[in-house]
C-alpha cells in the first residue's frame, strides 16, 4: 500500500491539487495530511473542503499549530503571521471550524506514527530540525512499541533520520524522486516538507510517498502554478511577503 504524506499545505490550493494529482499518478492509495492545512495562503476554505472530502473517503488528517491560530487568532497583531491568522479565521465556516477543532495531534497506524511537529509533547510544536530534536521525537515514539516510522512536517524541509546499529541517530539527505529503502528493523523519522510553502529556494511543492509493502520512501518535488497562487494572495489583500515567498520558494 502506498501512502502519500502531505504537510503544511498552508491554504495553497494550487499546490495541493498538483501534489494530489502527482501522488495518484504514482500509485498512492491512501492519503495522510500532517497539519498546517491553513495559514498564509488565499484559499483556506477551498483547501479544507478538499481535505474534508478526502477524509470522508478515508484520508487521515492531523491538526497543526496554524489550525490553532485560525481557531483562536491573537487579539493584537505582533507579527505578520497574526494578520494571516485573523484573515483565515474569517474565511472559515462553522462546520470547518468544528472539524479543525476535533482533529487529533497524532495518529498511530500499525508501524507508522503521524505527527505535525515532534512526538515529544506534540502540542508544544517543537521543530524537528536537528539530530538532537529528531532523537527526542523518536525517543518519545517508544510509547507506541509497534512504531518503526515517524512522519511529520512543520519544518518545511525534507529530511530523514534513522537509528544505526548501536542506537546512534544517523542523518540521510534524500534526493527528490529517488526511492530510499527504509527496512522495518530500524527506526526512521522523516519530515516530508511543505506542500504549500517551500522555503529552500525552490518553489516546487513537496510531499513524500511511502510504500509500506516494499519499505521504500520517496521524497517528491512537484511543479505547480506558484504565480497563480501568489496572485490569489495579492487579490485577497494579504501581505505581499506571503505572495513573494511562494514565487521565491523562501
Amino acid at each position: 500500500m502506498k501512502l502519500a504524506l502531505l504537510s503544511d499545505v498552508h491554504s495553497n490550493l494550487h499546490a495541493l491539487q498538483a501534489c494530489l494529482s502527482h501522488a495518484r499518478g504514482h500509485g498512492a492509495q491512501q492519503f495522510a495530511f500532517l497539519g498546517d492545512l491553513v495559514g498564509y495562503g488565499a484559499q483556506p476554505a477551498e483547501v479544507l473542503d478538499c481535505i474534508m472530502a478526502l477524509e470522508a473517503e478515508g484520508a487521515w488528517v492531523l491538526r497543526g499549530n496554524h489550525e490553532e491560530l485560525a481557531l483562536a487568532p491573537p487579539g493584537a497583531v505582533q507579527q505578520m503571521g497574526d494578520i494571516g491568522a485573523a484573515w483565515t479565521s474569517q474565511q472559515l465556516s462553522p462546520a470547518q471550524r468544528s472539524w479543525l477543532a476535533a482533529l487529533p495531534l497524532t495518529r498511530a497506524l500499525e508501524t507508522v506514527l503521524l505527527v505535525h511537529a515532534s512526538v515529544n509533547d506534540p502540542a508544544r510544536w517543537r521543530y524537528v530540525d536537528s539530530p538532537q530534536a529528531a532523537t527526542a521525537s523518536l525517543d518519545a515514539a517508544r510509547e507506541w512499541p509497534q512504531a518503526r516510522y515517524v512522519f511529520g512536517g512543520h519544518v518545511h524541509a525534507q529530511t530523514l533520520y534513522y537509528r544505526g546499529a548501536v542506537g546512534q541517530l544517523m542523518p540521510f539527505q534524500p534526493q527528490a524522486g529517488v526511492a530510499i529503502p527504509v527496512p522495518r528493523h530500524r527506526h526512521w523519522l522523516a519530515t516530508v516538507g511543505s506542500v504549500g510553502q517551500p522555503r529552500d529556494g525552490n518553489p516546487q511543492a513537496m510531499y513524500a510517498l511511502f510504500d509500506r509493502d516494499a519499505a521504500l520512501l520517496t521524497f517528491h518535488r512537484v511543479h505547480y502554478d506558484h504565480a497563480a497562487a501568489a496572485d490569489a494572495i495579492r487579490r485577497a489583500g494579504l501581505p505581499e511577503f506571503f505572495a513573494s515567498r511562494l514565487e521565491l520558494g523562501r
